[in-house]
């Protein structure tokens, strides 16, 4: 089935509603592969690498391949904001 006849057959049943870019694919995905996830962080592969190593990066496996869900990086960068926060403090 092409996708104009599949785009045709759900208008034909009734569904017209046409999803706002909110409602559809957020223009961040859940999972990131660890090139996009270092490039957001601002670091190199090789440092994110190693931070996945040491698990201050959480990943997950899809399959054969490594992937940062992109809520673990704004967690780690929480958890970095903390730890400067106490150092000051002390």
């Amino acid at each position: 089935m092409t996708t104009a006849r599949f785009e045709e057959r759900i208008t034909d049943q009734g569904s017209s509603h046409q999803m706002s870019t909110s409602e559809g694919l957020s223009a961040t995905p859940l999972l990131l592969t660890v090139e996009q996830a270092a490039q957001r962080l601002g670091i190199g592969r090789t440092s994110l690498f190693a931070l996945v190593r040491t698990g201050e990066v959480e990943s997950v496996a899809v399959g054969r391949l490594r992937r940062i869900p992109a809520e673990c990086l704004d967690e780690y960068v929480a958890r970095l904001r903390s730890q400067t926060h106490t150092a000051t403090a002390a």
